[in-house]
């Protein structure tokens, strides 16, 4: 479950930040949408994933043994 868990922040980390650059690559160059999409709701959706890997790999961080 920990190597499960610390793989899943990983990857939400990741693609948190490939959002997050995309939509502000975006903005600064004076666009306001990505398709349909606008660019303050891809920031969001980037946060909350980079917020998602956070707390996996909190919870990663809980669960190993003290062993």
């Amino acid at each position: 479950m920990q190597a499960l868990l610390l793989w899943i922040g990983r990857l939400a980390g990741l693609i948190g930040v490939i959002v997050c650059a995309g939509a502000s690559f975006v903005r600064l160059s004076g666009s306001w949408s990505i398709g349909s999409f606008q660019v303050g709701t891809m920031l969001q959706a980037g946060t909350a994933a980079m917020v998602l890997g956070c707390l996996a790999y909190c919870a990663s961080l809980v669960e190993r043994s003290k062993t």
